[in-house]
């Protein structure tokens, strides 16, 4: 008997392992680009924090510059499946274009709040694992044209999905005040959000505010100098997710994964503020995006997940000299019981 053939076989079995990844690595790449559109976010850690199988089907619902996708394909072999979305059609550029196809990868195009729709038209019934970036991506801030940013003038317009729904125009020009109030205030979390949209209201019986520099002129006298830029971050932030149903969508994509995830599967959601953190924490430590703790009839606290890291996993200090925008992130992993 030759004692050293297992050591080959797990040493020929590990180049092999290793020349698949890298192949897979190479086809993923051919198909995303993943260039300059958005800089991904504690990429190895989220993708970990998957514990991929190979051959299992996973779902990416934030496909953005394709960053995350390209890491999860790239461990996947021709059984698995990634499922990738997005609602924005700009992102698709980040495919190539080059006629270039992977049988385990598919792009929809859509608000992941529609996530258990779409599973049922591919015929999944369970995931394996789920990974959400959620915020807003670098190619956002930066497109001057889409209106998400202050320090550019352009239309007021906040719209993930340019194909329809409400400006952040329209919210501002044609909802009531105290609607208006109350987005600033829960969104925002702005204390001063009945002076701001009080302000607003009187401006627009004046004219309409269609561009972020209208906005801008008629709220920056409110705010303390030295805070002009906090407290307006705040306001384009309250006013991008009542644009987009952020938090609403954020909802039901969770609902919709704590459904299709297997038992072990795995969620893994980095988060940029403090509203989505808070639903994400509480889906994940007690199944509801309430956190209210649910009891069997025996009065056993019912929860269809494990936490895998107790504690949050930001940025590390190289990444952040990176990449200074994801000074906010949050990791939170959990695992289907």
């Amino acid at each position: 008997m030759n004692e050293h053939k297992p050591f080959r076989q797990a040493e020929a079995s590990m180049t092999q392992n290793a020349d698949d990844s890298l192949r897979n690595f190479e086809k993923a790449r051919m198909v995303i680009k993943a260039e300059k559109y958005h800089v991904p976010v504690l990429l190895k850690e989220s993708v970990d924090g998957l514990d991929i199988k190979p051959d299992g089907t996973y779902v990416d619902v934030t496909f953005g510059g394709g960053g995350h996708s390209r890491e999860i394909l790239s461990r996947l072999h021709q059984d698995g499946h990634l499922y990738s979305f997005d609602q924005d059609a700009d992102a698709e550029q980040n495919l190539s274009g080059s006629g270039e196809t992977l049988d385990n990868f598919t792009f929809v195009r859509s608000n992941f709040r529609y996530l258990k729709n779409w599973m049922r038209y591919y015929g999944v019934e369970h995931i394996d694992g789920l990974l959400a970036d959620l915020g807003v991506s670098s190619h956002h801030f930066d497109d001057e044209a889409r209106g998400f940013s202050f320090r550019f003038d352009a239309p007021l317009d906040m719209r993930m999905n340019k194909r329809g729904g409400q400006t952040a125009a329209d919210v501002v020009n044609n909802y009531e005040e105290e609607q208006l109030a109350d987005i600033f205030y829960l969104y925002g979390e702005l204390k001063s959000s009945r002076r701001i949209a009080s302000v607003l209201v009187k401006e627009r019986n004046q004219g309409k505010i269609l561009t972020t520099q209208d906005f801008v002129n008629a709220v920056q006298p409110l705010f303390r100098r030295g805070r002009e830029k906090k407290d307006m971050a705040k306001l384009f932030q309250a006013l991008r997710i009542e644009v987009n149903q952020e938090m609403a969508a954020l909802r039901e994509m969770l609902t919709a994964a704590t459904d299709l995830l297997a038992p072990g599967g795995r969620l893994s959601v980095i988060t940029y503020h403090s509203l989505e953190d808070r639903m994400v924490k509480n889906m994940m430590k007690t199944g509801n995006a309430e956190g209210k703790l649910r009891q069997d009839f025996f009065g056993r606290v019912e929860c269809p997940f494990r936490l895998v890291n107790n504690k949050v996993i930001v940025p590390s200090d190289e990444e952040l000299a990176r990449n200074p925008r994801s000074r906010s992130a949050k990791l939170r992993i959990a695992e289907k019981k």
